[in-house]
């Protein structure tokens, strides 16, 4: 075994077949001598246990169980002592992580990157979503289906199954077996448009050769923040207007290979609170992924909007850098010599970045214009639902 143990990470919602990959993996991977650490929710591993259930193994020979938590958070220190402790303790080829179905992969692959005692032992060698491809399909449909749609915890559904694909180098679009060919068409879709790098697998019963997972070498730790489409394509549209000196109303990005579109707005405005929280709510279904900071008239505060299928939410990240006093302001803006700066607005922006498939852009454009007011214009707090203190959420549209 080398000095550095290769591990893959795998995400996907709860049911979506996670443990049965695992399963399949250990029962398959005959030239690879597998670890697998599971992690359930609950007070009793109900994964690990299946896990050892289907491979012949005891659940403490050859699978590590956190329980009672998610490995993402708030068991972060318990997931780092128990993959030193499986180097230490145990060899083996590969790693394989299950957390639990609501955890966010982004952190998870920190742990293994960053510099600390787990990055001097692995490397991430993929990120794995595993999608239980009907239940995705529903969360952007027209027609409601309230028996699967909901949030895991406080989490809208939808909002986590895009971070979970947009951070994946691998999707299996797994139950396939239970969509159309249509269905399969539009998951590939969305998948491509949210994660244009991903490779997808169709599966049934999260059956694939090991080969396709294992190995791969798919993972790029540099770029784990920049993976998604949302990002892409507000970093194609920075090059070509000039680091966004000067403002465009929209500028769109077909993408021939997938049939999904990508819509950038950026200007040096804010917008009215009240009409931008409007246009929000009437955003079409085939818009899956809307994203980026939006300067809120009246609100010194940066507002990061995030949107995933029916689900929206609103962010304060800060304040503006033009707005600070001038020492700090100066002391910031030599720190970041990139930073999008305007000779009248600083980086106070709206820039916005949509992305779908089939949907009117022209209707996207136009909305956007309506909501943008002068800089010096404010609605009241109790007008509009976007947060107005640092580091506040709001929910502008629930699932």
């Amino acid at each position: 075994m080398s000095d550095v143990t290769p591990v893959t990470l795998l995400s996907g919602s709860l049911g979506a077949g996670k443990t049965t990959l695992v399963n399949h993996l250990l029962s398959t991977a005959d030239d690879t001598d597998l670890a697998v650490l599971v992690n359930d929710m609950g007070t009793v591993n109900v994964d690990a246990e299946l896990v050892a259930d289907g491979s012949e193994l005891d659940v403490d020979d050859g699978v590590a169980e956190l329980s009672n938590g998610c490995i993402c958070c708030e068991l972060q220190d318990d997931l780092e002592a128990a993959v030193v402790r499986l180097a230490r303790d145990r060899s083996f080829d590969h790693l394989v992580v299950e957390p639990s179905g609501i955890s966010e992969p982004a952190p998870i692959a920190r742990l293994f990157t960053t510099e600390s005692r787990v990055a001097a032992l692995y490397d991430v060698d993929a990120v794995v979503t595993v999608l239980d491809t009907p239940l995705f399909l529903d969360q952007f449909s027209d027609t409601e289906t309230p028996e699967r749609r909901g949030t895991d915890g406080d989490r809208p559904l939808s909002d986590l199954l895009v971070e979970q694909v947009e951070l994946s180098n691998v999707v299996l679009l797994n139950k396939a077996d239970q969509c159309t060919d249509d269905e399969l068409t539009r998951a590939r879709s969305l998948v491509g448009g949210l994660q244009p790098d991903a490779t997808g697998i169709e599966t049934t019963f999260s059956a694939v050769e090991p080969d396709r997972l294992l190995g791969s070498d798919r993972f790029d730790a540099t770029a784990i923040e920049e993976l998604p489409g949302w990002k892409r394509a507000l970093s194609d549209d920075a090059v070509e207007h000039d680091n966004h000196t000067e403002d465009h109303d929209a500028h769109t990005h077909p993408d021939e290979v997938y049939g999904v579109s990508s819509t950038t707005i950026c200007r040096h405005q804010p917008v009215s609170p009240a009409q931008f929280a409007s246009f929000l709510r009437g955003l079409p279904t085939t818009v899956i992924r809307a994203k980026g900071t939006v300067w809120i008239a009246g609100n010194d505060n940066r507002i990061t909007v995030s949107q995933a299928g029916p689900s929206i939410r609103a962010t304060t990240q800060g304040p503006w850098i033009a707005t600070l006093p001038a020492v700090d302001r100066e002391m910031y803006r030599s720190n970041r010599p990139d930073l999008p700066w305007h000779e009248e607005h600083g980086d106070r922006r709206t820039e916005l970045v949509f992305i779908g498939t089939d949907y009117d852009e022209t209707a996207i454009e136009t909305g956007m214009a309506d909501t943008f007011a002068d800089a010096d214009a404010a609605d009241s707090p109790e007008t509009h639902p976007f947060p107005t203190d640092d580091g506040e959420e709001v929910i502008i549209k629930a699932p």
